[in-house]
């Protein structure tokens, strides 16, 4: 127990706190205790190849005295960068293992590759002899970092192809590690040393902005239009394996290990026995799979590549192509690696390229100074978003400098850029708008900005009735919805300018950026227009224009301080619905019964965890289905309706669903209960009731549903009954005498006590 077997040889000895207490001490054989310090000397594994290394774990104390007793040729810990692991433990404990040293000021002392002109010796074979440096032909070295220093004492050192510091066997380490690591500072500290020492401990060689790109696959992304069942289909031809059984371990909710898994088993193409690849060669891989669109050419393109893949190699590179490799970082862990205000940066550019050309090779180069990337137009920003507001008098405090006070539309957010006379259109979550909802405004655009020539607009299109002026549902603006309005046009609503005629506004105060716009728009009737707006700097006019909103039926307000600048990606709005107010007394609410259950994936695969909720039908003695939901469970408790849910297996197949559901073809799920009336009841609260075809209960539905209660006193004839929610449904959408000023005040002083969907606002 005392052997951890590791598929690196970067380290001769390591350094944690022993997490199980399982491990024995190599020296003394005796166990060492969970949580207590430990540390490792590497010794040639005799299980695996030449490189695979083992750690033999020792007390601290047991180590010091095997140091004690070597011979003076076996190699010694001559500084801290020898020690893996050292840059994750505590400072105490950093301490405490220096001070056993007899010259602790030199093991304390860093190298420093950067400044240095004699280079750190070769880390030591197995054997304690060191390797000879290798020289690498000039020609395989390629500059990846354009910047240059000043001091003629520092060199930016260049990316060598042949360095393991490219190979994709050291980038599956890395992820390994990262995703191994719990803590956010910890894994980020992980990706700072790597791409700072390398894997030699000396200095990283390889290509920063490649191992960059590929470590966050979900944000800077590819489209490569391949579901996971497709990759299936694809790989069940090339393994020769059956497609059936490989859908069977892909309801564990991992595409990528069920290619690993069926690769190892395949007798048509077996895996490497070692790994080659580098991550210039799985990026080239990556960018042509990204043009194929044909069955054929896809199943070509992956036999080549999988051909010099490792099962593990294989699998996470169809974790690239997922777009999640599972580490459980986003770009603010990774990109703090690189430098400190690379997060920031990346959020108002999304110019990965420019970030990493302006830091370097070496972070430690500009870590003491800011890092400014200007906005790129055609190049999408991630848009500044609003947190929930619960009550006026919160706003009022938030928005110390007064407020504006804009409509929320029900449509949907998209961002404008404009070159010269090329568009560009971006959602919220920075994909391309769907040509047919913005092409006709490269018409208007020009006549709205007559003087704009380059210019970045954050606004929200939806459709809206040229006869009434009012705005049109949710999903009005469908391809084959807008067909439905005669009388209707895709309207851009106009609220805020990032960038115009050369200038990014970001730091702008709002008051200005307003005004910019107002100088520079001129609105076209239904087709761009600015979007409503009030000055506030009291509660009353707030609580007015909030009253004036939901009577309106609309969804709700955005409050911007009225001297905020646009911060990319920060949640510094306030954004006012019906639903957040009065602790959610104000939401809709439903108590429903489970009907059936879907595979989560991710963490959550191969157990229910999305939940089709229903009602009865009094009339056609049948149930329906309402909304589908899979928040307001905590893991405990998913753990423990895996046992009670009373579920049967129909894997989405029409023709088992039952009889007494009434269900359309999208809705069937992948387990359907086996009697509803000894299923649960749920409370699920949404946002609210809204229309939606797919569902069956006259169409009626939650949005943005959610669990807030497991309704132990109810059963499935106490429940919400198909009648009841058609009256929730037509009272919600009653706002005519909507006030909030008669809400009563028992119910603004203390939400919690009473239940939410008892509590609506009192009409005359």
């Amino acid at each position: 127990m005392g052997d951890e077997s590791t598929s690196t040889n970067q380290y001769r000895w390591y350094v944690d706190r022993a997490k199980t207490g399982r491990a024995g001490c190599k020296k003394c054989k005796q166990t060492i205790e969970a949580k207590s310090l430990r540390m490792a000397k590497a010794a040639p594994s005799p299980f695996g190849s030449g490189e695979q290394m083992m750690k033999q774990w020792h007390h601290v104390d047991c180590m010091f005295q095997v140091f004690s007793k070597q011979r003076a040729t076996t190699a010694k810990i001559e500084s801290v960068d020898d020690i893996g692991g050292w840059d994750l433990i505590t400072k105490e404990d950093q301490e405490d293992i220096l001070s056993r040293f007899s010259n602790p000021d030199e093991i304390r002392k860093r190298r420093n590759p950067i400044s240095s002109s004699n280079p750190s010796p070769p880390a030591p074979k197995p054997d304690g002899t060191p390797d000879k440096p290798k020289k690498v032909p000039k020609k395989q070295s390629v500059d990846v970092s354009t910047p240059q220093s000043s001091n003629n004492d520092v060199i930016i050192p260049s990316c060598i192809l042949s360095h393991k510091d490219n190979s994709f066997r050291e980038l599956r380490r890395l992820c390994a590690e990262i995703a191994n690591t719990p803590g956010y500072l910890d894994k980020t500290a992980i990706v700072k040393k790597f791409i700072t020492f390398g894997t030699d401990g000396d200095i990283f060689k390889g290509d920063l902005l490649l191992t960059i790109k590929l470590l966050l696959p979900g944000v800077i992304k590819r489209v490569y239009n391949l579901q996971s069942k497709q990759i299936l289909k694809l790989f069940s031809r090339i393994f020769g394996t059956d497609l059936d059984e490989m859908l069977v371990s892909l309801e564990q909710g991992d595409v990528a290990e069920t290619i690993r898994e069926f690769f190892e088993k395949s007798s048509k193409l077996q895996p490497a026995k070692k790994s080659s690849l580098t991550i210039q060669e799985v990026d080239a891989f990556l960018e042509y799979l990204a043009k194929l669109t044909r069955e054929e050419d896809q199943i070509s393109h992956f036999t080549k590549i999988a051909a010099k893949c490792t099962s593990n190699d294989l699998k996470l590179i169809i974790r690239l192509v997922k777009h999640d490799l599972r580490i459980y970082a986003g770009a603010k862990h990774i990109l703090d690696a690189v430098h400190e205000d690379a997060y920031e940066a990346f959020q108002a550019s999304r110019d990965i390229n420019s970030i990493i050309r302006k830091t370097g090779s070496s972070n430690s180069l500009i870590e003491k100074s800011n890092l400014d990337v200007d906005l790129k137009v055609l190049v999408p920003v991630l848009p500044m978003l609003a947190s929930a507001c619960k009550s006026s008098q919160e706003a009022m405090k938030k928005c110390p400098n007064g407020m504006y006070s804009e409509i929320k539309y029900d449509g949907e957010r998209v961002q404008v850029h404009k070159q010269g006379t090329v568009f560009k259109y971006f959602s919220r979550s920075l994909k391309p708008v769907l040509p047919h909802k913005v092409r006709h405004f490269e018409e208007h655009i020009p006549q709205a900005f007559p003087h704009g020539h380059d210019l970045i607009l954050d606004s929200e299109i939806l459709m809206i009735d040229t006869v009434t002026g009012v705005p049109l549902p949710f999903g009005s603006l469908g391809k084959h919805k807008k067909n439905e309005y005669a009388n209707a046009n895709v309207c851009l609503f106009v609220f805020d300018c990032m960038y115009y005629n050369g200038q990014s506004l970001l730091n702008m105060p709002l008051k200005e950026r307003k005004n910019t716009l107002r100088q520079n728009m001129t609105e076209i009737p239904n087709r761009i227009v600015f979007s409503e707006m009030e000055e506030i700097h009291n509660t009353e006019k707030l609580e007015d224009m909030m009253t004036k909103v939901f009577r309106q039926g609309l969804e709700g307000l955005v409050l911007k301080d009225i001297m905020s600048p646009y911060e990319p990606g920060k949640r510094h709005w306030l954004k006012v619905k019906k639903d957040y107010l009065f602790g959610g007394a104000m939401a809709d609410t439903a108590d429903l019964v489970v009907l059936g259950a879907w595979y989560g994936t991710g963490q959550k695969g191969g157990m229910m965890s999305v939940f089709l909720m229903g009602c009865y039908d009094e009339n056609r003695k049948n149930w329906c289905t309402v909304t589908k939901v899979h928040t307001g469970h905590d893991d405990s408790t998913l753990a423990k309706l895996q046992k009670e849910l009373d579920m049967e297996k129909i894997s989405k197949d029409p023709s088992l669903v039952p009889v007494w559901l009434k269900c359309t073809k999208t809705m069937i799920p992948d387990f359907v209960a086996k009697d509803p009336k000894k299923q649960p009841v749920w409370e699920i609260t949404g946002a609210e009731l809204t229309k939606n075809n797919v569902h069956t209960a006259d169409g009626i539905s939650v949005r943005f549903p959610r669990v807030t209660r497991i309704r132990d006193d109810k059963d499935w004839a106490s429940a919400t009954s198909l009648s009841e929610l058609q009256e929730i449904y037509r009272k919600s959408k009653d706002t005519s005498n909507f006030t909030l000023r008669d809400v009563s005040p028992s119910i603004q002083d203390s939400p919690k006590k009473t239940r939410p969907h008892l509590l609506q606002p009192k009409r005359e």
